[in-house]
């Protein structure tokens, strides 16, 4: 598997990012919400990734265990033998969802469990641990089954990519926006750097139709989230559930070819009856 060759595949279809695995019926970020990303046949995982006191990598996206384990306290204060024991409260955590048997996740376990069966989208909480992520990719020999993520936003962002992303050789996505004040300076590095992918955020779907054929003849695919909490120009999962061509449809027609999204068997859904 290769992250490169599937997102420039001819004729792919959208691809579908399970947005912190399949968490309905089990914690997210656990390895029982990934396994169940794989099991529904969708593209790629969403994970979020943190350091522990004593150096190795977790799954985590609070800054604190607090929503998720109980535990009023950051992945980053503790050991890795205090991480492992926590349990995982069900689904996306709080109060109100029990604890599992799912302990906090090891990247490590990570990438032994989707090796060659699903692309991984590493949200890496602290962008000067992704170079210690990538040599962790390249140790378990999936670096080119995921993908690292970061801000595009001036020449500072530009130089560390450049430097301790792209000069590894790995997919790497550019969080790119149209709607801020230097946003032609986004675009302009993005097209400068050529990412694989670029986050595309924006005020309007007009907006972002305006640079689709741009960003294709760059062959940079556009990522799009439509989690209710992240999004752009109201195109929520929320409101794709009520009306997919609205939302969903929008997007395809206007370039986008990746959907980060919490309701990855509905998209999975539209999409093949969209190609019918």
């Amino acid at each position: 598997m290769n992250y490169r060759d599937f997102m420039s595949a001819p004729g792919r279809d959208c691809a579908v990012i399970a947005h912190r695995g399949i968490w309905r019926d089990a914690p997210e970020n656990s390895l029982l919400a990934i396994e169940a990303a794989i099991a529904g046949g969708y593209d790629v995982v969403e994970i979020d990734v943190r350091r522990s006191a004593d150096g190795e990598l977790f799954l985590c996206h609070n800054d604190t265990l607090v929503r998720m384990t109980g535990c009023n306290a950051a992945v980053e204060s503790l050991q890795a033998s205090e991480l492992t024991a926590l349990p995982l409260r069900n689904r996306d955590g709080g109060a109100e969802h029990s604890l599992t048997d799912q302990k906090l996740s090891r990247l490590s376990d990570v990438f032994d469990l989707t090796r060659d069966r699903i692309f991984i989208h590493l949200d890496v909480k602290d962008r000067a641990l992704i170079p210690e992520v990538i040599a962790a990719a390249q140790a378990a020999s999936v670096d080119q089954q995921v993908d690292f993520w970061s801000a595009l936003r001036d020449g500072d962002d530009f130089a560390w990519i450049s430097s301790n992303v792209m000069a590894h050789g790995v997919p790497f996505i550019a969080k790119t926006r149209l709607n801020v004040p230097g946003a032609e300076l986004q675009t302009e590095l993005a097209f400068h750097l050529k990412p694989l992918i670029c986050e595309i955020y924006f005020d309007s779907i007009e907006q972002l139709a305006s640079h689709k054929h741009r960003f294709a003849e760059a062959g940079i695919h556009l990522w799009v989230n439509t989690l209710n909490d992240v999004s752009c120009a109201g195109l929520t999962d929320s409101a794709a559930l009520k009306d997919p061509d609205a939302v969903w449809g929008r997007l395809l027609d206007a370039g986008v070819s990746a959907i980060q999204t919490d309701e990855a068997a509905a998209l999975k859904t539209y999409l093949a009856a969209r190609r019918r």
